[in-house]
């Protein structure tokens, strides 16, 4: 029988989007004139013991040293800590709860903010491992206990080895420390997690780099939220603009290139793409998009892209015909929605669906031709399979029909390709 396998995951910059040293001091100093340049300086220190180049125990000693903080601004900083709970780890809270027996938390943070963070995901007590302050009688935060092994450089080494684990171990994480684990043979693999921040001492010597917790699950084979890593999805921006359109891309984890004409060399990879008014589309170009599922024009679409085309070729298009301000979010968002959840609410040339997302389930999008038997044909085939539907939703024009379904996580995978193979048939895609 296989050994199960053990994931070692990094807390700061990892699990949390922030580094919680860097938050607390902002709290502890509150109002005083020089919280941000302390801040910073805590930044430096933690950059320098995170790319190796400053033992981790004096990078530590320092920070530890300029914090002025009392126990009692720690309830703050955990308050602060849920809410900067990385995007692709709250996304996926299913996945610690289902593996909380092979899931655990190694940092050189402290306990006294980690845990109540962490065991919220259904991550066991028992199962973190972090640092602890030292208080004095005031509750003062005055150091922290040198005995811990997590205090010292090459502390995560120490402590793995230490720890009878009974299958292969893998490490997550964004710092030299993470890598140290690797390089003493400890875990099997090494991820260099840079959804929040990327250093180029631990990405090149990482096995993998994992843009996304949904990237790890889906490189391991693991179960996830989504079916497919958003940040594989190539998001072209062509033309100016505006800062809040990017963002709110760069938000939601998507791989983002902005150009100013759609190259060749992307054509035949792009799934997501976004166009500013001064924009056009040819046939040629177009038809070379295989993979596109959604365009959104920052203008009239008609005027921007073969229209009719793209539809035959079930690509969703959202559209700005009156040129309003706030369509450089609206579009965007449009666009999200559709990659997200399915929507196709205010499509241009889509029949319009505004749905939600339906936990525990999978959802599937079948995009068609509009003929006669198509939605029997599908629900045929799901009862070959024995497949439990728990929610369809269908909508049609005169050219398409577009159906969603939400199913049982659990199905025989030979459903795809037997969906894919249904006459007429356009697109077909797991969305989560």
């Amino acid at each position: 029988m296989k050994n199960k396998s053990y994931y070692i995951i990094d807390f700061d910059s990892t699990f949390t989007q922030v580094e919680a040293l860097e938050e607390l001091v902002r709290i502890s100093l509150a109002g005083h004139p020089e919280k941000e340049s302390v801040a910073l300086e805590i930044e430096k220190l933690t950059n320098e013991a995170m790319n190796g180049t400053l033992s981790f125990q004096e990078s530590l000693e320092k920070r530890v040293r300029l914090l002025k903080a009392n126990k009692s601004h720690l309830t703050d900083l955990i308050k602060v800590l849920r809410n900067k709970v990385s995007i692709s780890f709250n996304r996926n809270k299913a996945f610690f709860k289902s593996h909380q027996h092979q899931v655990y938390i190694v940092s050189g943070g402290f306990r006294e903010f980690i845990i109540p963070v962490v065991t919220a995901f259904g991550i066991r007590e028992e199962n973190v491992f972090a640092n602890t302050f030292t208080y004095d009688d005031n509750g003062q935060i005055t150091g922290f206990d040198k005995n811990n092994p997590l205090s010292e450089e090459g502390g995560k080494v120490k402590l793995i080895r230490g720890m009878n684990f009974d299958g292969p171990l893998f490490g997550i994480g964004d710092g030299h420390s993470d890598y140290q684990l690797k390089e003493s043979g400890l875990i099997q693999k090494f991820f260099a997690f840079t959804e929040n921040i990327s250093r180029e001492k631990v990405v090149k010597n990482a096995d993998h780099i994992t843009p996304s917790f949904d990237e790890f699950l889906y490189l391991n084979n693991l179960p996830q939220a989504i079916s497919y890593p958003k940040n594989r999805i190539l998001s072209l921006l062509i033309g100016e603009m505006k800062e809040e359109s990017i963002e709110l891309f760069k938000k939601d984890g998507l791989s983002i290139r902005e150009k100013t004409t759609l190259e060749k060399k992307y054509r035949k990879d792009i799934g997501v793409l976004l166009l500013n008014g001064s924009c056009r589309l040819t046939d040629e170009e177009l038809e070379e998009c295989h993979t596109l599922k959604v365009i959104g024009c920052l203008g009239n679409a008609s005027q921007m892209l073969p229209l009719e085309l793209a539809t035959k070729m079930g690509i969703v298009v959202f559209d700005d015909t009156r040129n309003k301000p706030k369509n450089t979010l609206f579009i965007p968002k449009r666009m999200i929605d559709f990659i997200n959840k399915g929507s196709t609410y205010l499509s241009t040339n889509f029949p319009s669906i505004q749905l939600q997302s339906n936990k525990g389930t999978h959802r599937f999008i079948h995009i068609h031709r509009n003929m006669p038997g198509i939605i029997a044909r599908i629900n045929q085939v799901m009862a070959d399979h024995s497949m439990n539907i728990e929610g369809q939703y269908l909508k049609t024009n005169k050219d398409l029909g577009y159906v969603i379904t939400d199913v049982n996580m659990r199905y025989d995978p030979l459903v795809i390709s037997d969906l894919k193979k249904i006459e007429h048939t356009i697109k077909f895609r797991i969305l989560y």
